[in-house]
């Protein structure tokens, strides 16, 4: 078999065992309670959680926590290390890299277990029409089962995503949340068309609504794609010692250094205070909840604050622009008017900055501008930007992937044929 057809078939073979374990749900749950209280929380906190697990949440599965647990021990390690730079050196290596990691799992688990707990007590007080119960089982024997069986499926869904990043094609826990998400589009499409059918979204609002999806895909492609190139010059030597070989006279930049990374984190950010809180009876902490509802303003404000931090802290985690120049000195390259060394990276920093702002703003703007034209022009539809920007952007990553694959396979063939 094709090696890139095997890779394509395991990733696939993954993303279904996660599809099946969204409708295995957790022991001694009312999943007809779950369902009608889900019913009317498509558009809340409960409604963008379900969304990113793919429905998992309002089928109250064993993985209802996704991944987002590791997403935000993931964060909290990256915030570490850049404060600590005794934690950042572990990264440098592969050893120190192994305990990095294991350090995030540990942290996954202790978050998972809070979150499930969270989300126990919160069934606990939660009842049907007909005054039935969520939970059908002892109190303390479903809190239990509920915190360890969350905690195994959000466990078993960080091993998914390691043997998909390893063994198949893609970033594994991009892919799990991109899976979740576009599971809902068929869903989606068929609840549109009936607030067409019963007369709660007109025609023109259908075809607003359509224009938006459209025009945002397409900006977001074209913004994934741009990039800065800069110029780049070799000495004599190297250009003559490299003469049957092909050297890069430009160093590409791109426009979104961060990727896809920021909009997860502000949601994995966002998701974590509001899981806890679902169950909570405090007029305070009810307020705190009510008050960070995504259909409202105070959300995708912190929302578009969120993605702006992180833009600048990822884009200077993922370019560095000190080894840069480092490499270009030893290389015997140098950029036009700038001199080799310290210069460099200052030039380099200035470009990234410059184009990280435009990024962040970018992205931040693609968070919530979706949400806030429907908003503003009363359209009855939620349209999440950070749905569509995650699987345009994971889309886009995942093609690449495929296509750096065909290269080197092509690269080999040619190798082993002598040509």
């Amino acid at each position: 078999m094709n090696p890139i057809a095997k890779k394509i078939l395991i990733t696939l073979g993954f993303l279904l065992v996660y599809r099946i374990l969204a409708y295995v749900p957790v022991p001694g749950v009312n999943l007809d309670v779950v369902k009608d209280f889900f019913a009317g929380h498509q558009h809340d906190a409960l409604g963008l959680l379900n969304m990113f697990s793919g429905n998992a949440v309002s089928r109250m599965s064993i993985i209802a926590l996704g991944v987002m647990p590791y997403i935000t021990a993931s964060i909290i390690m990256e915030l570490l290390a850049a404060t600590f730079p005794s934690l950042g050196e572990l990264k440098k290596d592969s050893t120190g890299f192994q305990k990095y990691m294991k350090i995030i799992k540990y942290s996954t688990v202790a978050i998972a277990f809070i979150q499930a707990i969270g989300i126990a007590i919160g069934l606990s007080h939660l009842t049907g029409r007909g005054g039935e119960s969520a939970v059908m089982i002892d109190m303390s024997s479903f809190v239990l089962l509920t915190a360890f069986s969350m905690l195994g499926g959000t466990m078993f869904l960080v091993w998914i995503g390691e043997q998909i990043t390893d063994k198949g094609i893609g970033n594994g826990i991009s892919l799990i949340i991109f899976a979740g998400i576009v599971s809902r589009i068929p869903s989606a499409i068929m609840g549109t068309l009936n607030l067409v059918d019963v007369g709660e979204l007109s025609v023109i609002g259908l075809i607003f609504v359509l224009i938006i999806v459209v025009a945002t895909v397409a900006f977001i492609i074209y913004v994934e794609l741009g990039e800065r190139r800069v110029p780049i010059s070799y000495q004599k030597k190297v250009l003559m010692q490299n003469r049957f070989k092909r050297v890069m006279n430009y160093i590409p930049i791109k426009v979104n250094l961060s990727g896809v990374i920021p909009p997860i984190f502000a949601s994995a950010i966002l998701m974590f205070p509001l899981t806890v809180l679902s169950g909570v009876n405090n007029p305070i902490l009810v307020s705190i909840r009510d008050s960070l509802n995504p259909n409202g303003y105070l959300f995708h404000v912190i929302e578009f604050l969120l993605v702006i931090f992180f833009a600048y802290f990822y884009a200077s985690i993922v370019f560095n622009a000190k080894d840069i120049s480092e490499n270009l000195k030893k290389q015997g390259g140098f950029i036009p008017g700038i001199r080799p060394g310290e210069s460099t990276a200052k030039f380099l920093n200035s470009v990234a900055n410059k184009l990280t702002f435009w990024g962040s703003m970018y992205l931040g703007v693609i968070t919530i501008l979706p949400w806030l034209l429907v908003k503003l022009m009363g359209v009855n539809f939620y349209f999440g930007g950070t749905a569509v920007l995650i699987v345009v952007q994971v889309a886009i990553d995942t093609m690449r992937k495929i296509q750096a694959q065909l290269t080197m396979q092509k690269y080999d063939t040619l190798s082993v044929t002598g040509l």
